[in-house]
């Protein structure tokens, strides 16, 4: 079944002066506007086209694809204020609308803003909201300890950093994890490092455990070689100065330090390290 909000190859059925009308099956034939037809087409190939509502709520296709898709979180930037609501610039010819009922705060011109994109079940319209928690998934995670995840920062807490998970669950960065400046809607790769027994989850910006060594002793070794052998950096070293060298705790880079020691790759002094 084709679905409004969705992505489908559609048969081309025939060309008018408006456009290619392609059989989109269930929703009977939409239009692919002539503006947006590709530049090579045959009758009866098909075509990959998202399917949404124009501004008269005609069904349409385009060949672009939207910044955000339906049951996806991200950031986008208000272009207008109208009567109904806002609308933001999600990427199609036509806005994407927050009705009023819809944002927990009113919305400025040029302001980026959190939001959730989901098909209206009355009108059909896409809308997105700013109402996300409404939109997190509630029920039981399966995550592993390990499991590499797709993060969108939501909030700033003083515990650390609040994120969506799969655009789903939600979990927590901690504080004493991040080494770097991260903000509302930006999207990055995480990794889970705990799914606790009330169901919160514990994430971390950096592979948990061997893995996280392993690289840490590659970019380690890198930068000794890089330097001709010696680097004046140590378990001596202060938090700040190993946190801006290597983005890592002073915890985890004393752990992989004392791996390359064990396996005699590398020599600590009081100047430093260096290659053996």
């Amino acid at each position: 079944m084709i679905n409004i909000g969705t992505r489908a190859s559609l048969r081309i059925l025939r060309e008018k002066p408006v456009g290619l009308f392609l059989d989109a099956e269930n929703l009977g034939e939409i239009l692919l506007p002539r503006r947006e037809m590709p530049t090579e087409w045959v009758l009866e190939s098909e075509v990959d086209v998202f399917i949404y509502l124009d501004s008269e709520d005609r069904l349409v296709a385009t060949l672009k694809q939207p910044r955000l898709m339906p049951g996806e979180f991200g950031k986008l930037k208000c272009v207008a204020l109208t009567g109904v609501g806002s609308f933001l610039d999600w990427g199609l010819p036509k806005d994407l609308l927050v009705p009023f009922r819809e944002q927990k705060v009113r919305m400025d011109v040029g302001k980026n803003y959190l939001v959730y994109v989901m098909v209206d079940e009355k009108s059909r319209r896409l809308v997105a909201t700013t109402r996300i928690a409404r939109h997190f998934d509630l029920t039981p995670a399966e995550y592993a300890t390990g499991d590499e995840v797709d993060l969108t920062i939501f909030a700033k807490t003083d515990m650390g950093y609040k994120s969506i998970i799969n655009n789903a669950h939600t979990g927590l960065i901690f504080a004493n994890e991040v080494f770097q400046d991260l903000s509302q809607g930006e999207k990055l790769k995480g990794w889970i490092t705990g799914v606790r027994a009330d169901g919160k989850i514990d994430l971390s910006l950096h592979p948990p455990g061997r893995e996280r060594v392993d690289d840490l002793e590659k970019q380690i070794m890198g930068e000794l070689v890089a330097r001709g052998g010696f680097w004046a950096i140590s378990d001596k070293s202060s938090a700040e100065e190993i946190n801006e060298e290597l983005g890592v705790s002073k915890r985890t880079f004393k752990q992989t330090l004392g791996a390359l020691l064990r396996k005699r790759l590398v020599t600590q002094t009081e100047a430093g390290i260096r290659l053996n």
